[in-house]
């Protein structure tokens, strides 16, 4: 009896009457945790039983991390499941337990079972939680051709159960936690495991296990991503701003505005939208006067801050021309597609025919197009085509840009294809 049926047969919420899950088609509503919500684990002492506890267990360990994203600053976590077999069901507090290192350390050398794990991974080592070995139950999805792969979805379709998910962008600083929050925390990971091992005899069926395992082991390699560029840029509505004392009005804007959240620990858009940043920017307001004219600068707010938004403002307005902003990021590889067709014909197509060509094979293959290798690896590659463009060249092309050795194999004999000419017939 799998974990999931174990659930199923010991809680007492399932209705009186109701088929298991295996005859029935409706799914389980999984309202309980088997043991019950576990206590918040938030001082030292409590954390030692929990390393103890989890060194002792065996087989993979379900890890989830809950954010306050929209509330605070920045992607820290504010909780942290885990469970395991043998050990159980685990909710902690890294707020009253910042270092979770030795917990880390304890199940080092076990399989990390998460779901999306590329965004829990960040939050988790930073409070010193670093896998060997990743599952990506989303991931598995994806390669297993599954249309939904939110954990919810995959739970249902795969296990046959209903999670609740109705407390997913709730603010995870709030403190204390209030009940329903936690017993939804532990659920999320309490058929994580069993989620994992039915996407695992999926994947095999379908040849695609090896496939998923190069990609988790990628995950699990991969370094931390290095501090975004210029992330001023990715202002919601930068396009609109074309002239380069704008852009600078919003250089200033979005600093400043970085500044108070990171001291207030809020997220930036509850300091400023960026609807507002690009209003100013668009209008260039002289005083406070004119600011408070603009939308998202309304009567609500104060003339405090209105002073401190405007001198961002003025700065701008200040800079000698050659401090502006360039009107656009120094492209590191190929430039945007729609103008290929002007700046290099034959790079245009080639990159349809290997479009065309990536899109029928994944179709065959059942998986995302993305999954099966990056947009981005296929425009520099057609962009740049090595100089004899033989598969074996091609592979090492992809090689470079950080395809995996699955989807080398895949994809490198249509892309070859892609990139020859057809003959003048």
């Amino acid at each position: 009896m799998t974990d999931a049926q174990k659930t199923a047969a010991e809680t007492t919420l399932r209705a009186a009457g109701d088929s298991p899950p295996d005859t029935d088609p409706a799914p389980v509503p999984l309202l309980e945790p088997r043991e019950g919500i576990p206590p918040v684990t938030a001082t030292d002492e409590a954390l030692a039983e929990v390393v103890a506890a989890f060194a002792a267990g065996t087989g993979p360990v379900a890890v989830d991390a809950e954010r306050a994203s929209g509330y605070r600053y920045g992607q820290r976590a504010y909780l942290v499941q885990l469970r395991r077999a043998g050990a159980g069901s685990v909710l902690i507090d890294p707020v009253g337990c910042p270092d979770l290192s030795a917990l880390g350390d304890a199940i080092a050398d076990a399989e990390w079972v998460l779901h999306a794990a590329t965004q829990d991974l960040p939050c988790l080592r930073d409070i010193g939680m670093i896998p060997t070995r990743i599952f990506d139950t989303e991931l598995a999805g994806r390669l297993a051709g599954f249309a939904r792969v939110g954990l919810g979805a995959m739970v249902e379709n795969v296990l046959g159960f209903a999670l609740e998910k109705g407390h997913s962008a709730v603010d995870w600083s709030t403190r204390p936690l209030p009940e329903p929050w936690l017993r939804y925390a532990a659920l999320d990971v309490e058929l994580l495991v069993d989620l994992r091992d039915e996407l695992e005899e999926e994947l095999a069926r379908q040849g695609k296990l090896e496939w998923a395992r190069q990609e988790f082991a990628a995950i699990a390699a991969a370094p931390p991503a290095p501090p975004r560029k210029d992330p001023w840029r990715r202002t919601s509505g930068m396009h609109k701003v074309r002239r380069r004392r704008q852009m600078a009005v919003v250089r200033e804007l979005w600093t400043a505005r970085d500044q108070v959240a990171q001291r207030r620990d809020v997220s930036p858009g509850k300091v400023l939208g960026d609807g507002a940043i690009v209003e100013a920017a668009l209008n260039l307001p002289p005083n406070t006067h004119a600011l408070a004219a603009l939308p998202g600068f309304g009567h609500r707010m104060g003339r405090r801050q209105l002073e401190q938004w405007q001198a961002a403002v003025d700065r701008a307005r200040a800079l000698p021309d050659s401090e502006l902003p360039q009107p656009g990021q120094p492209l590191n590889g190929p430039p945007p597609p729609r103008s290929w067709a002007d700046k290099d014909p034959v790079a245009a197509a080639r990159l349809t025919a290997a479009r065309a060509a990536v899109t029928a094979l994944a179709e065959r293959l059942g998986l995302p197009q993305e999954n099966l290798i990056t947009p981005d690896t296929v425009r520099r590659l057609c962009w740049e085509p090595p100089a004899e463009p033989t598969r074996e060249k091609v592979a090492e092309v992809l090689a470079g840009h950080g395809a995996r050795g699955w989807q080398i194999e895949q994809v490198a004999p249509v892309l070859t294809e892609a990139l020859v000419p057809p003959a003048d017939g």
